[in-house]
Formats: structure tokens, sequence, C-alpha cells
């Protein structure tokens, strides 16, 4: 589990078909001060497991399906990564609750610098995100834990406002329109998806709810 706030910036390169080598750039002493092996990071918000650990960086390995649903089988060689250490049991929880399981691809649209924050909007094609994305909601993008701005109706189109230090500590600072970007809907979307449409108790083997979505808006969810 993590929060969406970005410890550190990567690189990252490819070993082999499925072993990936991170080294930190920078300052990193929040990330590679207590790494342990099996310890889980966050790269790029993808939860990964450490293997290996090298004097200023780590080893893992990602499987065929983590390569397919995000960008750390194609991602571009010069562009850095984010890195966050999971979250410790008492740590401050800044962000939302990210686990770091991508739900799949979002493509970036304008960056528009306003003076006082970022403007960047994102295309979203893979239903299995959209259904997550709402207004002021939480949502993370590449592991930044962010709020939605605006977003269309049908949410396959997404704007957030981005601070300067946001920015300028995290890899948005390297993005171009048209770039690929690891999208998680906020989980607690999940939860109430899966309660609405799947019940909360099973009668005679038929599975019935008493939460609907007039439930929820009359009760102050809506």
């Amino acid at each position: 589990m993590f929060t969406g706030l970005i410890q550190a910036l990567g690189k990252l390169q490819t070993l082999d078909n499925d072993r990936l080598q991170i080294d930190c750039l920078g300052v990193c002493d929040s990330i590679m001060s207590d790494i342990a092996l099996g310890d889980s990071i966050a790269v790029d918000g993808v939860c990964l497991t450490v293997a290996t650990i090298l004097p200023k960086g780590f080893v893992v390995t990602a499987s065929p399906e983590t390569l397919k649903l995000s960008t750390l089988g194609h991602l571009p060689p010069e562009r850095p990564v984010n890195l966050e250490s999971s979250l410790r049991v008492g740590s401050k929880i800044g962000g939302h609750f990210v686990t770091g399981h991508v739900d799949g691809q979002g493509y970036v649209g304008e960056i528009i610098n306003t003076g006082s924050a970022w403007e960047i909007s994102f295309t979203v094609p893979k239903s299995q995100v959209v259904r997550y994305i709402v207004p002021k909601g939480s949502i993370s993008v590449n592991g930044i834990s962010l709020t939605v701005a605006d977003c269309s109706a049908t949410g396959d189109w997404f704007k957030v406002a981005v601070i300067p230090v946001t920015y300028d500590e995290t890899n948005l600072q390297y993005l171009q329109p048209n770039d690929a970007v690891n999208l998680e809907g906020d989980i607690l979307g999940k939860y109430v998806e899966r309660f609405t449409h799947l019940g909360n108790h099973v009668a005679n083997g038929t599975a019935q709810t008493d939460i609907s979505l007039d439930f929820l808006a009359t009760h102050g969810y809506g």
C-alpha cells in the first residue's frame, strides 16, 4: 500500500525479458536508507518487489501481465520513473490509498502552465479506468496522488491541476502530449461498485443487496 507521495526519481533499464534495474537519481535516502529484500516499492505507480539491492538502486522482476498493463514494458529510456516505498503503519497519509495495481494506461493531452500550477489533461481509452474517474475524486497518475479537477461525463477525459512542487519533484515535468501514463482508480470506488452490483449478502444462492445508487445518494454519498 502506498500514498501517492513520490520520494525520489529513478532511471529504469531492462536487464532481460522480465527483470528491471532501477537506479536512483539524485538524493534518494528516503528510498535506500532502509530498503530490504522483499520490500514493495512503487515504480511509476506499479507495485514491485525488491529482488536485489544495489549501492544506489535495486532490481525487480515484472510479470508479463504487469508489463502489458503498464508503461514499464515500453517506457522511453530517457524518462525517469517515480519511486515510493510502501506505507508504514503509523506513517502520515498525505495523498490517498494507492495499491500499486495499475488499472490501465492513459495518454497526455494538453499541458498548460497557468503561472501558479500546471493543468494537464489526459484521455482514457480503457473502461477499467474510466468508471472510477469522478470530479474531485482521487486518481493515481504514474503513482502520483492527484485530484480530478474536471472530467467528461463518461470519464474518458480528465484534467488535473498540479502544484509546482509536485511538478518539479516527479516525472510529470518530462511528459509530452501523447505520452502514456499509468492510471489507478481510487480503491474506495472499486468497493462501492462491487457492493452495488454484487450485493452485500447472499440468500438461497442468489446475491441480494440493500445498497443501490439511490440508497447511497439518500445517505449522503451522492
